[in-house]
């Protein structure tokens, strides 16, 4: 019996270790920085809210052009490894921006450079591209030393580290490339070292020499949040500005007429809320899977869809290629039937040219004939012979030729389809309609009229929805009724409940699905049936306006 609960207890116990692994190795995407992919070492906030290394900050700003603005946070005390002597290989690979472009920023009003006073009229506004949300955010004129030293992540990040064992050897940081592995740490330096780098700086005799050794550690925080501003410890919290400030913050011109909390109501209030959201997801566990599992669905849905959207969008533009392949092919065919009727009138004629010639066959002819001295048997061949010189001379005297050589009658005119093709474009869904109040109104029918803007794709047909404003509105979403498929732009609705107010609206469809709903639109029906009877007389006029509008 006792075996058997020490082995449910001892499972139990391996459940939970594979419960908090998990969660610790999930959350491992959270604890990353944007621009360095690698866990957060000494994370600094953002006014945007997102967190970035102090290093990789660093390093972004020389990227960008600003020298002299990437001071460390007043939380950050100063340790021989942040020293240009004695900084990390790490710190010492990094790109600095180029020479043309640093002298284009400092003439340009960026950095700091000879002659440029502290308290100038236009202090310079320093831009910082934040990696996780693609914007620009201002850091004031203090750039990352006015920035807060995220002190709570650094604990978050410390702990996984000690759960899941990331990271191996600390290494020392004062040592030369290889660095030694670190046997010691100093909270007074904030800073790791080997054994022969703790002795070289913490000379004996020195002040430094009292400094207690402790742990090696990545992180050395300080004891309290400070603010970069007064050096002062951060007691409340402004609302206005939504920035911790210290005592002497309160009183200072800045925030002036904000409100402002002591730091404990704004801890407890942000950590009320903080549980409550955190307790409703926790409580909705089987929601999140439901629809975790819809967009999977949805993922999938969305492959298959978009491969059968390629798919008719290739047939669609086949289809059209073989209709201009076919077109060529006519028209290639008409030239060519031109080209070879123009090639065999120019032939003839050619070949009625060469028979001018001297020596050629019809000139040589005409010399022999006239050497005929007997007259009867002259005419008689001479006649038929002096029909083909006279006209062999017409055509020599009026020459020109038997067709012409270009072919400007066989140019296209495709401006108007390169245009329709280059404007080929996705189906667009409507835009909402817009009822034409002044042909709307209601009486024993209610008539509707509408219109799509100048600019929208057509629609195929309209739906048009309607229901009571005056009734008492029932449990549940709203209930509209529907009338569906609707031809035309204007509709009559039958047998409406007097006395009522009626709201409408319309929209269109096409092979793109519904656009938007136009405005809602109020009407009132006659007020009661004793005075709709009296008015049926003098409204059957304005009934069969109505109805032969409709039809129009």
């Amino acid at each position: 019996m006792a075996e058997g609960e020490d082995m449910q207890t001892f499972t139990s116990i391996m459940d939970a270790l594979v419960r908090i692994s998990t969660s610790m190795k999930n959350m491992e995407k959270e604890l990353l920085c944007p621009v360095c992919q690698e866990m957060y070492k000494q994370p600094l906030v953002l006014p945007c809210t997102h967190n970035v290394c102090q290093a990789c900050a660093r390093e972004v700003l020389g990227q960008q052009g600003y020298i002299g603005h990437g001071g460390d946070p007043s939380s950050e005390p100063t340790s021989p490894a942040s020293t240009p002597s004695t900084r990390s290989p790490r710190l010492s690979r990094r790109t600095l921006p180029k020479p043309d472009r640093l002298d284009r920023l400092l003439k340009s009003g960026f950095g700091t450079y000879p002659g440029r006073k502290r308290g100038a009229l236009h202090p310079q506004v320093i831009m910082f591209p934040c990696p996780a949300c693609q914007g620009d955010v201002e850091l004031g004129e203090r750039g990352l030393a006015g920035l807060f030293r995220n002190l709570t992540l650094e604990r978050v990040v410390e702990r996984y580290r000690q759960s899941v064992s990331v990271g191996g050897a600390i290494l020392c940081q004062l040592c030369k490339p290889p660095p030694l592995e670190a046997t010691k740490g100093c909270t007074e330096c904030r800073a790791t070292f080997c054994n022969e780098c703790f002795k070289l700086f913490h000379p004996w005799g020195t002040q430094k020499a009292q400094h207690e050794p402790t742990l090696p550690t990545l992180s050395f925080r300080p004891k309290g949040l400070m603010c970069p501003d007064h050096k002062e410890e951060v007691t409340h919290y402004c609302k206005t500005c939504q920035r911790l400030v210290c005592q002497l913050c309160r009183v200072r011109r800045t925030h002036s007429g904000h409100k402002i909390t002591p730091v404990l109501s704004a801890y407890q209030a942000l950590k009320d809320k903080l549980t409550k959201s955190l307790t409703y997801i926790l409580g909705n566990q089987d929601t999140v899977q439901t629809q975790i599992c819809e967009l999977e669905e949805a993922v999938r849905h969305t492959e298959v869809s978009g491969q059968q959207a390629k798919e008719e969008v290739s047939q669609l533009v086949r289809g059209l290629g073989a209709v201009l392949e076919e077109k060529r092919a006519s028209l290639l065919q008409a030239i060519e039937e031109c080209q070879q009727e123009r090639l065999a009138r120019l032939s003839a004629q050619i070949q009625e040219h060469r028979s001018l010639l001297d020596g050629s066959g019809l000139v040589g002819y005409a010399q022999e004939v006239l050497k005929e001295t007997d007259q009867p048997c002259f005419v008689q061949a001479a006649k038929q012979l002096h029909n083909r010189i006279a006209r062999a001379t017409e055509a020599l005297q009026t020459f020109r030729p038997a067709a012409s050589s270009s072919f400007r009658h066989c140019q296209l005119d495709v401006g108007r389809e390169m245009k329709l093709l280059t404007e080929l474009n996705f189906l667009r869904v409507p835009e909402a309609p817009v009822i034409d109040t002044q042909r709307t109104f209601a009486y024993d029918q209610i008539f509707l009229c509408w219109r799509l803007p100048p600019h929208s794709p057509p629609a195929w047909h309209y739906t048009i929805e309607f229901r009571r404003t005056d009734v008492p509105a029932q449990p549940g979403p709203t209930r509209w009724q529907r009338r569906e498929e609707v031809r035309g732009t204007s509709a009559l609705l039958e047998n409406p409940d007097t006395g009522s107010v009626y709201v409408l609206r319309v929209r269109g469809c096409n092979k793109a699905g519904y656009g938007e709903y136009s405005e809602d639109v109020h009407l009132h029906t006659p007020p009661a049936p004793g005075i709709q009877k009296i008015a049926r007389r003098g409204g059957a006029c304005l009934q069969s306006q109505l109805l032969g509008r409709l039809r129009q």
